[in-house]
């Protein structure tokens, strides 16, 4: 009898036990976490972001920025020489003038200078700006008029030698160019001609018969 007591007595103290573990358990799984933290040992979700719109659906994503076309005057403009919008004033070959002339009294007055980037022309006054546009190899260069010439029928403008290694005609002596002149230039006149010497020869001079 004492024997069977005592493992009667065991086996109500392993119920208990077990009981109290599950209960233990139970607690543990079923209480409530506190507003605002998430329970221990789990890492919150975060909620998924909604994918934008494909433009082949022909849909507009909500946070994409509108692109901005600009105003008209951040709009790429035509250069400008010397402040007025350029044009075309005439088309022709243009020549160099170099160690020759260098130092020389120009038509204008001034000490030719081949380094300094200025042109001679037979019609545009002096100082007005001109740009010189190849043709050949698409460079430009903005020369000021200080000379007369060029003499050559053939040609249109005699360039400083700044000028000529500028446009990359150095070893060219002559390239097809346009001329660009600022919109306000008046347009061009013939060239003068040249005057025609006279004769030295006096006139034969014709008898006038003598009254009588």
């Amino acid at each position: 009898m004492p024997v069977l007591a005592g493992l009667l007595k065991m086996r109500s103290i392993g119920q208990a036990f077990a009981l109290g573990l599950l209960v233990l358990l139970a607690a543990c799984t079923t209480a409530p976490s506190s507003p605002g933290r998430a329970a221990p040992g789990r890492v919150p979700l975060a909620a998924p972001t909604p994918a934008p719109a494909s433009p082949e659906a022909g849909g507009t994503p909500t946070d994409a920025a509108p692109l901005s076309m600009g105003s008209a005057s951040d709009l790429p403009r035509p250069a400008l020489l010397a402040g007025e919008p350029a044009r075309e004033f005439e088309r022709g070959a243009a020549s160099w003038y170099g160690p020759g002339f260098h130092g020389r009294l120009t038509a204008s007055g001034e000490r030719y200078n081949m380094n300094a980037f200025t042109a001679a022309h037979r019609t545009l006054p002096f100082g007005t700006m001109v740009r010189v546009h190849s043709l050949v190899n698409g460079r430009d260069v903005d020369l000021r008029i200080t000379d007369r010439g060029p003499f050559s029928r053939n040609r249109i403008i005699d360039v400083s030698r700044a000028a000529a290694a500028e446009l990359g005609m150095l070893g060219l002596g002559f390239k097809e160019v346009v001329l660009l002149v600022p919109e306000s230039t008046a347009a061009p006149v013939a060239a003068p001609p040249r005057p025609v010497r006279k004769s030295q020869r006096s006139a034969r001079r014709v008898p006038v018969p003598s009254a009588r």
